[in-house]
């Protein structure tokens, strides 16, 4: 079960997938290997999932159990990454809006760059936790100001 799990936060990982329906998983190479035309059954994809939820590597986003949330880094380690670049490059005491956060051309060769905007507003949430940011509202949607 750990090579499963272990597995399945790689994939997500190396692909950078942070939601899921259970049906994509299937068909995906993870649990489905076309060549050998060998396919993990549904029941064992749900033991996996289930066992990764457990973990707190993942979290349902509807009460079927049909989509889900992949973190194969929490929101607490997101945030350090993002804060780490921050004190990097000297933008304490700067305003950033959450597209330029993940998908603006200063964080490109950053590992957050890219990151979906629920797991992105968990990450800040956690650096405003620990004051060292504070997501605000802008004109034009949300921001975040780090200290």
């Amino acid at each position: 079960m750990t090579a499963w799990c272990s597995l399945v936060l790689s994939y997500c990982r190396l692909n950078k997938q942070y939601i899921m329906t259970v049906m994509e998983a299937q068909e995906s190479p993870l649990f489905n290997n076309r060549k050998l035309q060998r396919k993990l059954p549904m029941e064992s994809i749900q033991v996996v999932l289930e066992e990764l939820r457990k973990k707190g590597n993942l979290e349902w986003l509807d009460k079927n159990k049909s989509s889900f949330l992949i973190m194969w880094r929490r929101p607490e380690e997101w945030g350090k990454l993002i804060y780490q670049w921050v004190s990097k490059n000297g933008l304490t005491n700067s305003v950033f809006t959450l597209y330029e956060l993940s998908n603006g051309d200063d964080t490109e060769n950053e590992e957050f760059h890219g990151l979906e905007e629920s797991m992105l507003l968990r990450a800040l949430q956690a650096l405003q936790q620990e004051h060292r940011a504070e997501i605000i509202t802008l004109d034009d949607g949300r921001g975040v100001k780090f200290f």
